[in-house]
Parts: C-alpha cells; sequence; structure tokens
C-alpha cells in the first residue's frame, strides 16, 4: 500500500512535475513474471525515477543501514524507503555480496522486477562503465531475461555533491528483453558471464548513447580523475 501512495499520491506526482520525465519502450518491460532490468547510472535520483515512472513495481537494492538506524529519524527513513520498494541489502565483504546476490534472486523468483545497476557505482563523468557480472549471475541462477534501460539526463536534474534536485526533462528509454535461456543450466563459468553481462552493457549503450569505458567506475573513482583510468 505505503509504495502504490508513494508513486500516485506524493513523490510520483512531483516528479511528474519538477522532471516531465520521458519513457520510451515501457512496453518492453514483461507484464508478468520476474525480470531483472539493467540499468546505467547518473545520479542516485535514479533510484526514485525508474520505479516509480515505469507501469509494474521495482524493487532496487538498498544499504541495509537505511532500515535499521534508530529513533525518528530512523524511523521515516525506514518508512520512505520500503514506500519506494528498495530492499535492503549489507554491503562489505564476500559474504556480504552473495547475500546481496541472494536477496535479487529471491525477488526475480517471486516473479517481480529487479533493478540493477552493473555499474556497480555511479559514472563520475557521465560515460558508460563496464559492467560486474553479478547482473549476469543473477540472470542464470533466477531464469529470467534482462531488460536494458538508460538513463537521460537525471545528472542534470541530481548533479553529483549537488543537495538539492534541480527541475529539468530527464528521459528513460527501455530496450527489448535480452534472452539468456542458451546458457540455462551453466553457472561458475566466467566467460560465459562476462559475455553476458557485455551484451547487456552493449545494449544500455545503443539505449543511453553514452562513451562506453572498458574499466570498472570504481576504479576511476579511486584513481581520483577519468584520465588516471
Amino acid at each position: 500500500m505505503l509504495y502504490w501512495i508513494m508513486k500516485y499520491a506524493l513523490l510520483g506526482p512531483l516528479m511528474r512535475v519538477a522532471f516531465r520525465p520521458r519513457v520510451v519502450g515501457a512496453g518492453n518491460l514483461p507484464r508478468h513474471g520476474g525480470a531483472l532490468v539493467a540499468s546505467n547510472h547518473l545520479a542516485v535520483i535514479d533510484s526514485f525515477v525508474l520505479p516509480l515512472m515505469v507501469p509494474r513495481r521495482m524493487a532496487f537494492p538498498a544499504k541495509a543501514e537505511y532500515f535499521t538506524q534508530p529513533g525518528l529519524v530512523g524511523t521515516l527513513k525506514r518508512w520512505f524507503f520500503t514506500g519506494m520498494g528498495q530492499v535492503p541489502i549489507e554491503r562489505g565483504n564476500g559474504r556480504a555480496a552473495r547475500a546481496a546476490l541472494d536477496t535479487g534472486i529471491g525477488v526475480l523468483r517471486e516473479g517481480r522486477l529487479f533493478g540493477i545497476y552493473p555499474e556497480g557505482t555511479r559514472s563520475p563523468d557521465g560515460r558508460l562503465y563496464k559492467g560486474r557480472t553479478g547482473v549476469a549471475r543473477m540472470a542464470l541462477e533466477a531464469g529470467v531475461p534482462v531488460v536494458p534501460v538508460a538513463m537521460i539526463d537525471t545528472d542534470r536534474a541530481n548533479p553529483v555533491g549537488s543537495r538539492f534536485w534541480r527541475p529539468c526533462r530527464i528521459g528513460i528509454r527501455i530496450g527489448p528483453p535480452l534472452d539468456f535461456s542458451r546458457y540455462a543450466g551453466i553457472t561458475d563459468d566466467r566467460q560465459v558471464e562476462r559475455a553476458m553481462t557485455d551484451e547487456i552493457m552493449d545494449a544500455v549503450r545503443v539505449l543511453s548513447e553514452q562513451e562506453y569505458v572498458d574499466v570498472y567506475a570504481s576504479t576511476v573513482k579511486d584513481q581520483g580523475t577519468p584520465q588516471a583510468a
């Protein structure tokens, strides 16, 4: 109930007025069953705009800390992120990463949409970076298609470091689902997972029209500048 209130009565209408989002290809989202929605990631606002603007309910991973903070502020955060359809995940070591994958796979097996950013972090400069293979692993283990998505100009509405969102027109482009059933039954094959991930990122690149950089965005952030990569 909280999700639909946020979507149609509170945050959703405000975002439609402020950002006038243009959604292209909404019909490419499967009407039923689980699907992994793989998007580029330009700004924090992506995780709010995308689930609010697509027809079906979508879950997104969110830091577990958003759901466990004590006090009134913690209660409000928990209410907000739950209302946005986000699910808590632990981040950190390999065990936490596996738990995060399992959370997403569980959502997909329930027949729901689960959103993920294969780049693993926001783009530091508006370019599209190499995808992490977790997206492929989830698709294989859950046996679901992957729907590529491109967020357009959300970095103008929510530039890195900005404290407030800036009204401007943004876009969402949704591509046809990618079917990886040809790899059904294959697990823990790094070459297959890499090939799937690269195919997903290429579909996102075509939709977003971003320049593609074949390194991880986190590497660029660690080195400080895009030129260092």
